[in-house]
C-alpha cells in the first residue's frame, strides 16, 4: 500500500521538478515566484494647481528626463482646486504604486490653514525629493505710481485697507508672502485670491489689482515692458534675473520668501519605488544642464535625501504656522 503510495507521488514530483527546470533554464518563472520590477507602467505625475505655474512647469521640465530614466512614460495631470486640496487628496488615496504628487510649500501651509482637508501630509503621504526652490518678485500696476518697497508701504500707512494684492490662491505661496509682507511692514491690504497664477497675473496687469507677488521668470518680461513695475524681490541677495532691482528686505529687514517644489507618493508605496524614484530625480537635478535650465527660471535645485526632505517638510510644517499666525490668517 505504501508502496503503491510513492509510486503515485513520484512522477507528480518529477514533472514539478522538469517543469521548473524548463521554466529555469527558459528565464521565466511562475508570476508569485518573480518580483514586478518598478516601474512596470506609466507615472502619474499629479499637480494640484492649474497650468502655467511653478509646479506644472517643473513637473514638464522633469517629466522628460525622467521617462528616460525609468523607462516609462511620465504623464503630467492637472488637478487644481479647493488650494491644492483636491488633487492632493487624488495622489493621496492612489493604489497603483505609480502615482506623485508635485507639492509645495502651499501644502505645509494647508496643514495650518485648511484642518478639514481630508488627509494629513505626513500620514497620508510619503516624502520622495525635494526639486527646487525660487523667489518672488513684488509688482505693482503702473497706475500707483509706485517706483519702490517704501513707497508702497507709505502709501498702504496713508490710506489703510484701499490697496488690494492679488495671489494664485488662498494658502499659496504667493499669499502668504503678501500676508507676511503687511504684517511686518506695518500695513494692511486686502487679499483677492484667483483661481492660479495665469488669472491673478491678468488681474494685474488690467489694473484690477493693483499689487501682486508673483514668479520672477514670468514677471520679468512685463517688468521689461513696462506693463508693471517691480518693487523688490524676496529672496536673502539680489535676483541676477533682475538686476538693480533690490530686495525687500533691505526696507522690511527679516522679510524673506520663496516658493519650493517637490515630490510625494501615497504612505504605504514600497519603499525600492520610492527610492528609485528619488534617485532619478536627484540624478536630474545634479545634472550641469538642469542647474543651468532652472537658473534660467529663476530657479535652484535643492536635491537632497529622503530623510532630510521628510525633515525639511516637518520644519516648514512649524514655520508656515508661524507665519500664519504672524499674519493672523484665518484658517479655512
Amino acid at each position: 500500500m505504501a508502496r503503491r503510495q510513492l509510486r503515485g507521488i513520484l512522477p507528480m514530483t518529477f514533472s514539478r521538478r522538469l517543469m521548473l527546470g524548463a521554466l529555469a533554464a527558459t528565464g521565466a518563472c511562475p508570476a508569485p515566484l518573480r518580483a514586478e520590477a518598478w516601474p512596470s507602467r506609466p507615472l502619474r505625475l499629479i499637480v494640484p494647481f492649474g497650468t502655467g505655474g511653478s509646479a506644472d512647469v517643473a513637473a514638464r521640465f522633469l517629466a522628460e528626463p525622467l521617462a528616460a530614466q525609468l523607462g516609462q512614460p511620465v504623464i503630467v495631470e492637472n488637478r487644481p482646486g479647493g488650494g491644492a486640496v483636491i488633487g492632493t487628496e487624488a495622489a493621496a488615496k492612489a493604489s497603483d504604486g505609480h502615482t506623485a504628487l508635485v507639492m509645495s510649500n502651499t501644502h505645509t501651509a494647508n496643514e495650518t490653514l485648511q484642518p478639514r482637508r481630508p488627509y494629513v501630509l505626513l500620514r497620508d503621504l510619503a516624502p520622495v525629493a525635494a526639486v527646487n526652490v525660487a523667489y518672488h518678485v513684488l509688482a505693482v500696476h503702473p497706475s500707483l505710481g509706485i517706483a519702490d518697497t517704501a513707497g508702497l508701504i507709505a502709501r498702504a500707512k496713508a490710506a489703510p485697507g484701499t490697496l488690494d494684492y492679488a495671489s494664485s490662491g488662498p494658502g499659496t505661496p504667493y499669499h502668504i508672502a503678501g500676508a507676511v509682507f503687511c504684517a511686518m511692514a506695518g500695513i494692511e491690504m486686502n487679499h483677492i485670491p484667483f483661481k492660479g497664477s495665469n488669472e491673478a497675473r491678468t488681474a494685474l496687469l488690467s489694473g484690477q489689482v493693483p499689487v501682486m507677488f508673483d514668479a520672477i521668470p514670468t514677471m520679468r518680461e512685463q517688468i521689461a515692458a513696462g506693463r508693471v513695475t517691480g518693487l523688490g524681490t524676496t529672496g536673502p541677495e539680489p535676483s541676477p534675473l533682475l538686476p538693480g532691482l533690490p530686495t525687500i528686505a533691505a526696507t522690511v529687514p527679516g522679510f524673506e520668501a520663496s516658493i519650493w517644489l517637490g515630490l510625494m507618493m501615497p504612505a504605504g508605496t514600497p519603499a525600492p519605488a520610492i527610492a528609485r524614484l528619488h534617485d532619478a530625480v536627484n540624478s536630474i537635478l545634479t545634472a550641469a544642464a538642469t542647474r543651468a535650465g532652472m537658473a534660467r527660471g529663476g530657479a535652484q535645485p535643492m536635491p537632497m535625501s529622503v530623510a532630510a526632505f521628510d525633515a525639511f517638510l516637518r520644519h516648514d510644517i512649524e514655520r508656515q504656522g508661524e507665519w500664519i499666525r504672524l499674519a493672523r490668517i484665518e484658517a479655512g
